[in-house]
């Protein structure tokens, strides 16, 4: 399967970093073909520009720029998410690739006012996240994050593909113990993905 991992971390010495790297060698030793996106370290503009607005609904120009982000973002079979949860959201790179990428005539057609989902072609979701937040304050706060990734994501892929969230939860107060159990997790995961 190709697998589209999208990372949103700078700091190359980072956990996130570390579980980026640990998610894409999981699934390239589970045999799959990886295409590893790190936002950061490609550059990715995450702004939004008035004329990107203005052409929003204007298949195909509103891809102008993106062709490439478009391309990977089609050709996926499966998509990980691999980023740290920041102030309850995804970091502004991320949100920023979602605002710019996933756009009207890619990840979905408006038909009469109607949204129809059109990334079919994915057939496996999953999410490695790491939080600041205890699981409880992450809860009280809604828990954006997971929504999107288990409500909203999950609705615009291949109806009853398997959806996954893994989470790391407390890293102000985490160990490596607690950080090498979350790891093995993930490997264990992602090489049965």
């Amino acid at each position: 399967m190709r697998v589209l991992v999208l990372h949103s971390h700078p700091v190359e010495e980072s956990f996130g970093k570390s579980l980026f790297r640990l998610t894409c060698d999981s699934l390239r030793h589970a045999g799959h073909e990886v295409d590893a996106c790190d936002l950061y370290a490609e550059g990715f503009d995450p702004v939004l520009s008035a004329e990107g607005r203005r052409i929003y609904h204007d298949y195909p120009q509103n891809m102008a720029g993106l062709e490439t982000y478009v391309e990977r973002l089609l050709k996926a079979e499966g998509l990980v998410i691999c980023t740290p949860i920041w102030n309850f959201g995804f970091p502004a790179m991320l949100k920023g690739y979602f605002d710019r990428v996933w756009l009207p005539g890619v990840s979905f057609d408006l038909k009469d006012g109607k949204l129809i989902p059109t990334l079919r072609h994915i057939r496996k979701l999953s999410a490695v996240v790491t939080y600041g937040a205890t699981p409880m304050r992450a809860f009280l706060a809604g828990n954006p994050p997971k929504k999107i990734v288990t409500r909203v994501m999950r609705v615009q892929i291949k109806p009853g593909a398997p959806v996954s969230y893994l989470a790391h939860y407390d890293m102000n107060n985490c160990t490596d113990e607690t950080r090498a159990a979350f790891m093995a997790r993930v490997k264990a995961h992602m090489e049965a993905f």
